[in-house]
């Protein structure tokens, strides 16, 4: 396995001064505590190190991970890594510990892929992180219901987990708005009848409205009763 100081090296050959500096603003991390080095390079970078032989998931878990590139670099490894899904279950809760911004939880989402074999039981887990009614534990829950779940049988969850966003923390308030916007688009009778009836904050219900009216998958005649249905 690859040393913490040979891997900041690789990832120090990779960075792009400029990029830093824009990302670091993007992301909301604070000024200095990231390298540069773009999202693509670290997957290709990942893939590759899961491959290596003496590769250890343990050992890059116990790598200090206040650099930014370092917990992404995490979360891919923790996604891309073949493994037992029963393994990666406990992988996801320490990945799930450190995630202190939108983009590490977005990047490891859009990295995750939940078996169909599994995405029942899996419930479990996303239920247990909308309870705990912290901010990036229910974006996580949210942002992994829209890559993993977004069928007809699972709506009823998705409405439930809505109920419970603690809209007044900023990036679960986004998620659930994220979430609430595909559930329209997708399925947008069901959709409709939660914006009227669901107990989600109406700040959010507002901003998933706003985002499904900007999408190009739904009608003018749609987005327009839409648009009767924004209130505040």
């Amino acid at each position: 396995m690859k040393k913490f100081e040979d891997i900041l090296a690789d990832f120090y050959a990779m960075s792009d001064e400029h990029y830093r500096v824009f990302n670091e603003r993007i992301a909301n991390i604070p000024g200095g505590s990231s390298i540069g080095v773009r999202i693509p390079q670290l997957r290709t970078y990942a893939k590759k190190l899961v491959q290596e032989e003496d590769f250890s998931i343990e050992e890059l878990f116990h790598f200090p991970h206040d650099i930014y590139e370092i917990r992404l670099l995490k979360c891919l490894c923790a996604g891309y890594r073949k493994v037992l899904f029963s393994e990666r279950v406990s992988w996801i809760r320490y990945i799930v510990g450190i995630m202190d911004g939108w983009s590490v939880c977005d990047v490891f989402c859009s990295t995750l892929r939940i078996p169909i074999a599994e995405k029942r039981s899996f419930l479990q887990e996303i239920e247990y992180y909308i309870r705990q009614k912290k901010e990036f534990t229910q974006r996580f829950a949210y942002v992994c219901l829209l890559g993993n779940y977004m069928e007809r049988e699972y709506l009823d969850f998705i409405t439930s987990a809505l109920d419970r966003a603690e809209a007044q923390f900023y990036y679960a308030h986004m998620g659930a708005a994220w979430l609430l916007c595909e559930v329209l688009v997708r399925f947008y009778e069901e959709g409709v009848k939660y914006i009227q009836n669901g107990n989600l904050a109406l700040e959010t219900k507002n901003k998933a409205i706003q985002k499904a009216c900007e999408s190009y998958r739904l009608s003018d005649e749609q987005k327009n009763f839409l648009k009767l249905w924004k209130k505040g």
